[in-house]
């Protein structure tokens, strides 16, 4: 027993010198509204990080509609709820999906994160915190709207993506959400995604439209990260559960999520020192008043 319990401290040692110079950056994925495609947008977005060469974790942290797998039409025996009632490991809720991509299945688990006893809170930080080092990004991916939960995901991550479309109702959403979390006062990084865009010409112009307002409004920001075209091949591939950017990788909507993916870890990075990663991360998620 001995023998085997310095033989499991090696190995951590070993993963751990392994991934010493890796900073692992904690991304929220989130959007006003439902139904624009956010879903799909994170798990494609993540394989495409994974093609060129970054290793990517994937949280379905959307309590109500949790897709992940099904997208992916992949089934997972274990989420997040089996390791807040400390019936598993962190290593044991991560499952493999497509390409080598690992995600934890979303479920009620999620709900129950902002009502931890002090018990199951060690446990649960202790469990994450030993994903730092593990992987370039962790991507929760939110549900729609803003309930208290993933206001709790958008302010701790280091960045938060807001998925919209050029309909409207979607752009009023997704600015209403970036009002309500800038009056909270805190310092959220936000970048813009707009899907299933006509063409170039229409995704400029929602974008510009919800930029203009926040800078003159809200005196902030909003970069656009890139945006989708509406491409009837995403939709065929959601059909056969299997992602676009596997199903149909020369489409126009995975020739973009490529683009955006490389435009996304080309930014100019803040020291790693200034990365809070995975630990920074907890720390924001459960001491924000």
């Amino acid at each position: 027993m001995t023998d085997q319990a310095e033989a499991l401290r090696n190995l951590v040692r070993n993963q751990e010198q392994k991934n010493e110079g890796r900073t692992t950056k904690v991304i929220t994925v989130t959007s006003g509204k439902g139904g624009v495609g956010k879903s799909n947008f994170s798990l494609n977005f993540s394989l495409a990080l994974q093609r060129i060469g970054q290793k990517v974790l994937i949280f379905d942290a959307d309590i109500g509609m949790a897709n992940i797998d099904v997208l992916m039409g992949v089934s997972s025996p274990y989420n997040l709820y089996h390791l807040l009632k400390q019936e598993k490991t962190i290593w044991e809720i991560i499952q493999e999906g497509p390409q080598g991509v690992h995600f934890i299945a979303g479920g009620s688990g999620f709900k129950d994160l902002l009502d931890l006893s002090a018990d199951q809170l060690n446990y649960f930080a202790e469990q994450i915190s030993r994903l730092h080092g593990q992987y370039d990004f962790i991507l929760f991916d939110t549900g729609a709207g803003l309930s208290k939960e993933t206001v709790k995901f958008i302010t701790a991550a280091q960045e938060t993506i807001v998925v919209t479309t050029p309909e409207p109702t979607s752009i009023t959403d997704a600015y209403a959400l970036i009002k309500m979390v800038t009056a909270m006062e805190h310092d959220v990084k936000f970048k813009l995604i707009v899907n299933r865009a006509i063409d170039t010409k229409e995704g400029n112009a929602t974008a510009d439209k919800i930029g203009l307002v926040a800078q003159r409004f809200l005196n902030i920001e909003l970069p656009v990260l890139g945006i989708l075209p509406d491409d009837p091949n995403v939709t065929k591939a959601v059909k056969k559960q299997v992602p676009f950017a596997i199903a149909y990788p020369g489409s126009d909507a995975s020739k973009s999520i490529l683009e955006i993916a490389k435009r996304f870890v080309e930014v100019p990075q803040p020291p790693a020192a200034a990365i809070s990663g995975v630990k920074g991360f907890l720390h924001k998620m459960f001491r924000l008043s």
